[in-house]
């Protein structure tokens, strides 16, 4: 018999062996669904289970959280339906009017959210968490009670060295908070490094195939705020639905090899693309050049992740022109899929875009890695975004060299 303690496993072996991957009291393989939405009394009208209605409480949830919470390290964890309920509960579950410190590079969405919570008597001050000189200076000059960053950040990338900001911030009493949906928990444990919670966008590696929409935060311990989030959760009705729950947890038994498959492409591309004639730069924390890779190398363990942005020599149209130039590629937003998607990201953020207008975001799937650059290479040459003569733009795209 198998003695070794699930906790003292690989976490691949984690990832497939974990609480919401079998159905133990009656040995199936794979864990049911329950989809119970109210649960039923005694004679004396007491509840017969700790389960009391669906909409604050459900065993396929729970098993999902406990395996999420396994994989981050983390003491439990709570699902919404979208990972931006998940940072929203964070906010609306503080107890009073505080100061919140924030990276300035971070998903476009949660930015502009985070931009109005003053209606909720809290203040808010952006900061290149990058720069830990320029994030202490904003931490004394007004120390806050929560800090909220994400690394890598969407869509340039830039890495934030998690233990040193968690330092900064226990040093004036506030909590740490980390978005980790690129590093995922396959490369990097926020926890480890000092952050009291972790959030994911689960829609994305967690579930790794673009037909789930839901959202995570771990928590490192117990607290009132955790409780409080649990509690607005429960009366706001905010949490994944059962099913979700479940295809959720049925994704994540291949997160490590997927994620790993990915971030291996990733890199290959990173390289390769370095060198394209089409390309001015290529933005991904894997490379030497990138300006966060030695805090990469030391907080993303195995890998680098499977996200990355290419700015073209010719600017904004021919960005346009190359995303819709591919046919392996699929134009659309999100990340973390299975599929490979690009995407020419300031349209889809609009006239606030913080990226260059330049730039391609390029999520990488699990494709082979010939072909997906066969596809770029194809698409720049048709578009004469290169010269004819230059290596890059004859049929040999590296095969046999590149991984």
């Amino acid at each position: 018999m198998f003695q070794k303690r699930f906790a003292d496993l690989s976490f691949r072996t984690r990832v497939v062996a974990g609480p919401a991957t079998q159905d133990i009291p009656r040995n199936g393989l794979v864990a049911p669904i329950h989809m119970a939405t109210t649960y039923t009394r005694d004679e004396r009208y007491a509840y017969v289970s700790d389960y009391v209605y669906g909409r604050s409480d459900n065993l396929t949830l729970r098993e999902t959280e406990a395996q999420i919470a396994a994989l981050e390290r983390g003491h439990s964890a709570m699902l919404f339906g979208s990972g931006m309920a998940a940072a929203a509960a964070m906010v609306l579950g503080l107890d009073r009017p505080i100061h919140v410190v924030a990276s300035s590079a971070m998903y476009y969405g949660l930015k502009h959210w985070l931009a109005g919570i003053g209606r909720f008597g809290h203040s808010i001050e952006f900061v290149d968490t990058t720069d830990l000189v320029a994030l202490e200076a904003a931490i004394e000059r007004r120390p806050p009670r929560l800090v909220w960053i994400e690394t890598p950040s969407n869509p340039l990338w830039q890495v934030t060295d998690i233990a040193a900001v968690a330092r900064l911030a226990h040093a004036v009493g506030a909590e740490l908070a980390v978005d980790s949906t690129v590093a995922t928990p396959v490369f990097t444990r926020p926890i480890e490094f000092g952050a009291d919670y972790v959030m994911h966008s689960a829609t994305k590696y967690l579930n790794g195939h673009s037909d789930v929409s839901a959202g995570v935060l771990v928590a490192a311990r117990p607290g009132d705020l955790w409780a409080r989030i649990g509690m607005l959760r429960a009366d706001l009705g905010t949490g994944l639905s059962a099913f979700d729950a479940w295809l959720l947890a049925r994704g994540m038994r291949t997160l490590d090899v997927r994620v790993r498959a990915q971030a291996a492409t990733a890199a290959d591309l990173a390289r390769r693309l370095a060198d394209h004639p089409a390309v001015r730069m290529v933005l991904y924390p894997g490379l030497p050049s990138h300006p966060g890779h030695a805090v990469a190398r030391r907080q993303m363990r195995g890998g680098f992740g499977g996200m990355l942005s290419i700015r073209l020599e010719q600017g904004v149209e021919a960005a346009l022109a190359a995303a819709g130039a591919v046919q392996l590629w699929r134009r659309a937003t999100s990340l973390g899929g299975v599929e490979s998607l690009i995407e020419h990201r300031a349209s889809m953020e609009g006239a606030s875009a913080a990226c260059p207008d330049d730039l391609l975001r390029l999520s990488v799937g699990i494709e082979d890695p010939d072909d997906l650059y066969a596809d770029l290479d194809r698409a720049f040459r048709v578009l004469g975004l290169i010269v004819a003569d230059h290596p890059a733009s004859s049929s040999d795209t590296g095969r046999g060299d590149s991984r």
